[in-house]
């Protein structure tokens, strides 16, 4: 495939199989997996193998891809964590390699835009790693929902 990877690149590291996350599905050339920092339970990330340090840099052909598995999670999610929706989003602001984020949304402003926030000074903190163990329980319960078998 003649991936160009960033040696520097987490995502570059996962996509090339040198970093193991907690992963749900891959493809050649994508990958998807747990985000450790979760919003909710099931938050997954979905990456290109290759480094493009933009979503509008990623080729149509592997966003059409990642956006496929998006599709094919939403429903598991829904189903596995009893929620409405399940929000997809291209992102690449916390790590420079273009990313999807794939999560089960309980509440409304799971995901949301500091322009409809009215107090402020806001203060954040980063959210809280996930238990490597919880981890390893969270994706293979839905590795196995997303291979058809009842959880």
């Amino acid at each position: 495939m003649g991936a160009v990877i960033d040696s520097t690149c987490l995502f570059c590291r996962i996509g090339a199989g040198d970093v193991a996350p907690h992963q749900i599905f891959a493809t050649q050339r994508v990958v998807a997996f747990l985000d450790i920092h979760p919003i909710r339970e099931g938050h997954v990330l979905i990456i290109p193998r290759q480094h493009f340090a933009y979503f509008d840099s990623v080729p149509v052909e592997v966003a059409g891809e990642m956006l496929q598995v998006g599709q094919r999670l939403a429903p598991v999610l829904r189903r596995l964590y009893g929620v409405p929706r399940v929000a997809f989003l291209f992102a690449g602001a916390d790590i420079p390699h273009a990313h999807a984020h794939v999560v089960p949304m309980v509440e409304t402003t799971d995901i949301t835009s500091t322009r409809y926030i009215v107090e402020r000074p806001l203060t954040f903190q980063e959210a809280m790693r996930a238990p490597e163990g919880k981890l390893a329980r969270v994706a293979a319960r839905i590795k196995q929902a997303m291979e058809g078998n009842d959880v």
